[in-house]
């Protein structure tokens, strides 16, 4: 619980600058929303409050018409103190990606290997960007986060997100690492969430852009967004960004990217993202069908497009995830964005998500009151 907010005390990071904008302002008009009552996910009553303490969160930042009408930090997390985010990282990471193939500097249906010869002799070498963006590509890489044999633990290696373990002989970057991996089964068939996936994306990304993925974040969102404080990402040995899981922002900076997101890829007069572009990740979204090769049944009727979630319900709701916790939900019709971020002891989202669905719902209610 503690590393979350210390990352800088154990990693090497890189900055990402806030600039010297103005801050944009959040309004706060508080509700009574933590005493919101609902049924969990055994058919107890509990309220938002609880919700919020058992799921070992750390913040939370609930907007309604833009407006903070909820916020609430443990674990000594303050309104200013950065928070690991872990996979919602990949989901600034593809909107990147998908705002340059809306602006013809990528071209999805082009091989990964026009724009990245190195992985020519990998997974990659016959992979459509595409196929990166949306995960649907075949490589081999089991993602177990309690199985150090599992390709994960290779990846966090490499990347100097786990400490390497004695007499370690394997790659000491990311990209280098990248390169070691070879395809399993065929591209295109179904999606298989792969972390790898998203730093092969950023790799396209800093390629066609010539810039270090910190400082396009710096210059494309955090300076254009009014934030609040600035955010780093976690750099491995030679300086590669950690781009599917890395970043590290403050709640309420990741509340303003979500509500610029909800209002439509604009803020402040400036357009931030394409409508085409949101609209072509978050209304159209991927394909359920494929989605259902991921095996992951507590997220049914979900899609993954652009390296986001799209959960295809009533209200047009999508979010951003990260292991232990890391979410941002933005739900349409409630005219609403959560940031929820958190330590939870289980990694991955499958012990903790069929709650989550039902606390989000929960919230939507309560703000429409």
């Amino acid at each position: 619980r503690w590393v979350m907010q210390h990352v800088r005390e154990l990693n090497p990071t890189r900055n990402i600058r806030r600039g010297n904008a103005a801050v944009s302002e959040l309004p706060v008009a508080s509700k009574p929303i933590g005493s919101f009552a609902f049924d969990d996910d055994k058919g107890n009553k509990t309220t938002i409050d609880e919700w919020f303490k058992n799921s070992y969160s750390d913040g939370i930042v609930v907007l309604h018409k833009g407006k903070i009408v909820y916020e609430r930090y443990e674990n000594q997390m303050k309104p200013s103190t950065p928070h690991l985010l872990f996979s919602v990282t990949k989901s600034f990471t593809g909107l990147m990606a998908a705002q340059l193939a809306h602006d013809g500097k990528i071209d999805p249906n082009a091989l990964v290997t026009q724009y990245v010869p190195e992985l020519a002799g990998s997974a990659w070498g016959d992979m459509k960007v595409r196929e990166v963006m949306d995960m649907t590509g075949a490589v081999r890489f089991r993602e177990v986060y309690t199985d150090p044999t599992t390709e994960i633990f290779g990846y966090s290696w490499a990347s100097g997100l786990l400490p390497k373990p004695p007499g370690y002989q394997g790659k000491t970057n990311v990209y280098d690492f990248l390169k070691t991996l070879q395809k399993e089964g065929e591209h295109g068939s179904g999606f298989v969430y792969r972390t790898v996936h998203s730093e092969v994306l950023g790799w396209i990304v800093s390629r066609v852009t010539n810039k270090h993925w910190a400082d396009l974040m710096s210059d494309t969102i955090w300076q254009k967004l009014g934030m609040e404080e600035d955010a780093h990402v976690i750099v491995d040995s030679v300086g590669t960004p950690l781009q599917g899981a890395g970043l590290n922002a403050t709640a309420r900076d990741l509340a303003r990217f979500g509500e610029m997101l909800r209002r439509g890829g604009e803020f402040n007069g400036q357009r931030i993202f394409a409508k085409a572009v949101l609209d072509d990740t978050f209304v159209k979204g991927g394909d359920p069908e494929k989605f259902k090769a991921s095996g992951m049944i507590f997220r049914p009727g979900y899609s993954y497009r652009n390296q986001w979630w799209m959960l295809h319900n009533a209200d047009g709701a999508y979010e951003a995830s990260g292991i232990h916790g890391q979410m941002i939900h933005i739900n349409p019709k409630a005219e609403m964005v959560v940031v929820k971020l958190a330590s939870h002891p289980v990694a991955g989202a499958g012990f903790t998500h069929p709650m989550t669905l039902r606390a989000w719902a929960a919230l939507a209610q309560a703000v429409k009151q």
